[in-house]
């Protein structure tokens, strides 16, 4: 029987009561299908689900075939190397005896001659060579996770399941994961925020607390589809608003016309031109046609509003976010950054990065790239002012804010609303609240404590602070801002940054992040190390 997953009526809730998944009906065969939605929404969860690490207080999840998943996190244990990754120590070690004719007749007979190759060779597809026998606990967070990916797919099971396997990888291990997944054959449902891996997938799959809706082709391709269904949206609502305003004019019409109608039989009445009968049977028929008129149109009335209130939530979920920004009245001439000669570093005697020097000017958007451990964060530090050189100059030449992966630059204590009038105090009330609602942080959202937000929603308060005063600063510096976000957010800070008109520094490995916000120039750490 062919590899498959089937989800039927599938329900399950968060500890807390709030529903994630309702009534899923999914389907899965050998393909390359990749799960999107909002942060929170049961991504993980449905993951767990398919591999029977969590169980739905309703429906059913048939698998057919194997799956193998890779979390986004693991507990590493004592002493677990590379190899223990591919369950290999004891037949290495058989191999190796065997090689230097140590092993029994028996241990020969089970010996897999190619196995150390077929390692190695897996382990090189995603740039670790030669890590076999390294320990775990000495890699990267995205060694780590590539040397997993690599023990995954070279069990071959018939689905991979895999969390966010492009977190916190550099350019060279998301190359590395894209290319590998490329050759893929088998089934995959992979959930991921990032928009070049998702290029890449045969399907998408949308999960929202409402539905699970699959789109056939890649993310272009769904993002095409979605923009077609925000285009009906948009048709309904007209449609809908004509209606209402239509029954309205007919209501008001069709009252005029009894009123003038009514007024004349009152008159008549009055005359005694008609009997007294026949004049209280044509009022109470008059009355009676009114009142199942009126009582028609408000029947089609609040239909159509119903039905424009349903486009306007599409809309809400469908349209692109967009923000209209102060304007930092940088001047193209202005010298905003020069660094001379630095060495910098957290030991003067061994720096990270040495003779940096580089400026800026203007709006410049540039990106600051390297691989992982190359001295990105540091460079920016040196910027803000958390390192000093211990050797060279670095000028500073206008305000700035800076953004780090934990935005400290709010006050996690207080609510979205008091760092805004902390960090603007000379804005107004309502130039508070309209700057927060451009943000999305509307009437009590904006008194969300900082403490409780999501990682899009710290992100996307700090810019609304800090972007949405009178006066934004004019130089922003920006330490990996999508981390961990999810689609919809990263997509609010794009537009946020591409509104912005001052100039940008920025650390990102999301190369589709760097397009959007229109970087200008790149400088490569390689020759300051």
């Amino acid at each position: 029987m062919p590899a498959s997953i089937a989800l039927s009526h599938l329900t399950l809730s968060a500890p807390d009561g709030r529903v994630l998944l309702s009534n899923v009906d999914l389907n899965f065969g050998p393909e390359r299908t990749g799960l999107v939605g909002r942060n929170g929404v049961g991504k993980t969860t449905l993951l767990g689900l398919i591999a029977r690490v969590r169980t739905p207080q309703s429906g059913t999840v048939s698998v057919q075939g194997r799956v193998g998943m890779l979390h986004q996190t693991v507990q590493l244990k004592p002493d677990e190397r590379v190899v223990d990754l591919f369950d290999a120590r004891r037949a290495l070690a058989a191999l190796r005896r065997a090689e230097q004719g140590l092993a029994s007749s028996e241990e020969i007979a089970d010996v897999d001659w190619t196995l150390d190759t077929r390692i190695a060779a897996a382990l090189e597809r995603v740039g670790l060579s030669d890590a076999l026998d390294a320990p775990l606990a000495a890699l990267s967070g995205g060694q780590a996770t590539r040397a997993r990916l690599a023990a995954l797919t070279f069990a071959q099971p018939d689905f991979l399941l895999l969390d966010e396997p492009t977190n916190n990888l550099d350019r060279a291990g998301r190359e590395a994961v894209i290319d590998l997944l490329a050759d893929w054959r088998q089934g995959a449902i992979i959930v991921s925020h990032d928009r070049e891996l998702l290029e890449t997938m045969d399907a998408i799959v949308e999960l929202t607390s409402l539905e699970a809706r699959r789109y056939g082709g890649n993310w272009s391709q769904y993002r095409a589809r979605k923009a077609i269904e925000l285009s009906a949206a948009r048709h309904d609502l007209a449609d809908a608003e004509k209606r209402v305003a239509e029954i309205d004019r007919n209501t008001r019409e069709a009252n005029e016309r009894k009123a003038r109608k009514d007024g004349a039989g009152a008159r008549k009445r009055a005359k005694g031109d008609l009997p007294r009968i026949a004049a209280g049977l044509r009022k109470d028929r008059s009355e009676d046609s009114g009142g199942e008129n009126a009582r028609l149109a408000e029947r089609r009335r609040t239909q159509a509003l119903e039905l424009a209130t349903a486009a306007r939530q599409r809309i809400e979920v469908l349209q692109p976010f967009a923000v209209q920004l102060p304007s930092t009245h940088l001047p193209a001439s202005r010298m905003v950054l020069r660094i001379d000669a630095a060495d910098v570093g957290y030991s003067a005697d061994a720096p990270t990065l040495r003779d940096v020097t580089f400026s800026m000017s203007g709006p410049e958007r540039v990106a600051i790239t390297g691989p992982n451990g190359a001295g990105k964060t540091t460079l920016l530090k040196l910027v803000s002012g958390d390192l000093t050189a211990a050797r060279g100059t670095v000028e500073v030449m206008t305000r700035f804010a800076m953004f780090d992966q934990a935005v400290s630059l709010l006050d996690a204590s207080a609510s979205i609303l008091d760092n805004f009038r902390r960090i603007n105090p000379d804005a107004g009330e309502n130039a508070c609240r309209a700057a927060l609602a451009r943000f999305m942080f509307r009437a009590d959202a904006a008194l969300q404590p900082v403490a409780s937000l999501s990682g899009g929603q710290l992100l996307r308060a700090g810019l609304a602070c800090v972007l949405g005063g009178v006066r934004p600063p004019p130089f922003l510096i920006l330490d990996e801002p999508t981390n961990h976000l999810d689609i919809e957010s990263m997509e609010a800070v794009e537009a946020g940054l591409r509104a912005y008109d001052g100039a940008l520094l920025v650390v990102s490995h999301d190369e589709a992040f760097l397009e959007a916000i229109a970087i200008t120039r790149r400088l490569d750490l390689a020759s300051w190390r």
